[in-house]
């Protein structure tokens, strides 16, 4: 039986700009059959995910603009499942609200976050990452983010330094990050793998609803203090209206520290 508290949020609302003119505006790479197997990028996710979260559990943060796609590609999901953006804007107001939405319903989960046009060749190895990360998410006060081992200098990835001498609280498995890099030059990539204490940084992000609750507070409190506003408002009518109005005003915080 899946673990109640556990959930998730996709992160369904880019354009997919890389793989145009396969992917546009209109139709971004999740909504397509990328690999011809009849599934959707989106699609894979989900049911990837649903592997680990009950079904119920699983968020989708698109564009307003998506709405339809998402709804025609997952009809397992209730309306209330796709959270809608009005305007595009970074990643931290899109985990502020799946904060506050999922605290009205859930004070004691525990989150996976993650895009939603990844490629996951071995699936029975990702689930079980996944799910050892929630488990310890739930049980530590920890912020983590999956890595994986750079097999060239790629630039278009953002890296992980990583501290090799220390696991995580007792964890083999867990290590402190030191840095991140964002899509950095090729020699600086050629560097890191040289160096052999970075790897890339697959943008998948694990914690207790109230780890994040607490980060947002003490490092993004203008972002927490604006979706806060809204205790009370959410998952119900009045949502979408305050959610309209709120991200007019999240534009004036344009981090990306989240």
């Amino acid at each position: 039986m899946l673990n109640k508290n556990y959930y998730c949020i996709i992160m369904a609302g880019g354009v997919g700009a890389r793989f145009w003119p396969m992917s546009n505006s209109t139709t971004p790479k999740q909504f397509i059959d990328v690999l011809g197997d009849g599934q959707t990028l989106i699609q894979k996710t989900f049911n990837r995910f649903a592997k680990i979260c009950p079904k119920e559990n699983i968020y989708i943060v698109t564009n307003k603009a998506y709405h339809d796609q998402t709804r025609e590609q997952l009809p397992d999901i209730a309306d209330e499942q796709i959270m809608l953006e009005p305007y595009r804007r970074n990643t931290a107001p899109c985990i502020a609200y799946a904060n506050y939405k999922i605290k009205a319903k859930n004070p004691n989960a525990v989150i996976v976050v993650a895009p939603s046009d990844h490629y996951i060749q071995k699936e029975d190895i990702f689930v079980d990452v996944i799910s050892k990360g929630l488990a310890l998410a739930a049980e530590k006060p920890c912020l983590l983010t999956i890595g994986i081992r750079p097999t060239f200098p790629n630039t278009g990835y953002g890296y992980i330094q990583y501290d090799e001498d220390e696991g995580f609280m007792g964890n083999p498995s867990v290590f402190a990050v030191k840095t991140f890099t964002e899509k950095p030059e090729l020699e600086m990539a050629k560097s890191f793998l040289e160096s052999g204490d970075f790897l890339w940084n697959a943008g998948i992000f694990m914690w207790s609803l109230s780890s994040i609750s607490k980060a947002f507070a003490e490092f993004l409190p203008d972002i927490d203090d604006l979706f806060k506003q809204g205790e009370g408002l959410y998952n119900t009518p009045q949502e979408e209206e305050f959610i309209d109005r709120i991200y007019q005003v999240s534009e004036r915080y344009p981090s990306t520290t989240a």
